[in-house]
């Protein structure tokens, strides 16, 4: 399978990237599977149904959340309508919609796609290696699925690669998401899943962390709150991640990371070109 994995989309101006971009790689690279982080995605903070749809009709076959999933209040409505979006699996039981879902992939195959949330340095959901591991043991590679991705919402480093290795030979792709910055280290561990610990914003990137630069340094250096965080409206970076994986096992063969448009230096997958 071919997969895309896009990174945290924020505001107005990700959105612009996504649909500028997202179907002309889906095309020309005949992906089979895109899963879209879509947590910052209106107005930078949560998502919105119409938002939402916006990035299926894009291309997606799969919108993760993260700590900002109930920003928009109505996501806590329509997210029970939305089988194919997935917020993370550890936030408390009884929340609305689901950690995890079997989707059905451009091609027919089947893919699971989980998405939690880490507790270092963030809100001390329940555990979740033990809600990514009970979702990785009830719908297993290969067995019940064809391709597993992980979107690990997540602050610290340490803690992104220890579920990276904790899934090493249970999913394709374990992906962190979050801080906004994409990382140098894709990589394929020693159990055939590959990895990367963020995926970046796909935002702009003439920004803090996608966010206009005077509100932000105005608490850095003052202290004193002055104003809304407003999202950066600036040509945006699509950032993210591609991975090829073995029909067979589900594992991956190939990783590397994709940036398109924008500030950044491009980076395009070039074992799928032509």
């Amino acid at each position: 399978m071919r997969i895309l994995f896009v990174g945290d989309v924020v505001g107005r101006s990700g959105r612009t990237a996504i649909s500028q971009y997202l179907p002309g790689m889906v095309r020309d690279w005949s992906l089979d599977l895109v899963v879209v982080n879509g947590e910052n995605a209106a107005g930078g903070f949560g998502i919105t149904e119409s938002v939402y749809q916006e990035l299926l009709d894009a291309g997606a076959d799969a919108v993760t959340l993260g700590n900002h999933a109930w920003d928009q209040r109505e996501a806590l409505v329509f997210i029970e309508r939305a089988p194919r979006l997935i917020r993370p699996a550890n936030f408390p039981r009884g929340t609305p919609g689901r950690g995890a879902a079997l989707i059905e992939a451009k091609r027919g195959q089947r893919a699971l796609v989980v998405n939690a949330m880490g507790r270092v340095f963030m809100t001390p959901f329940d555990d979740p290696f033990a809600a990514v591991g009970n979702e990785l043991d009830a719908c297993p590679l290969r067995e019940a699925a064809d391709a597993i991705v992980v979107d690990f919402h997540c602050e610290a480093t340490s803690e992104k690669q220890g579920i990276g290795f904790f899934c090493d030979g249970r999913a394709s792709l374990v992906v962190g998401t979050h801080t906004h910055v994409p990382t140098a280290d894709h990589q394929i561990l020693p159990g055939g899943t590959a990895y990367m610990t963020d995926a970046g914003m796909t935002g702009d990137y003439e920004s803090i962390i996608g966010m206009q630069k005077e509100e932000p340094l105005r608490r850095f250096i003052t202290g004193i709150p002055s104003g809304r965080w407003e999202p950066a409206l600036g040509p945006a970076t699509l950032s993210g991640v591609a991975v090829e994986t073995d029909d067979r096992s589900g594992l991956a063969l190939r990783v590397a990371p994709v940036r398109v448009g924008g500030r950044l230096a491009p980076a395009l997958p070039g074992f799928w070109a032509g």
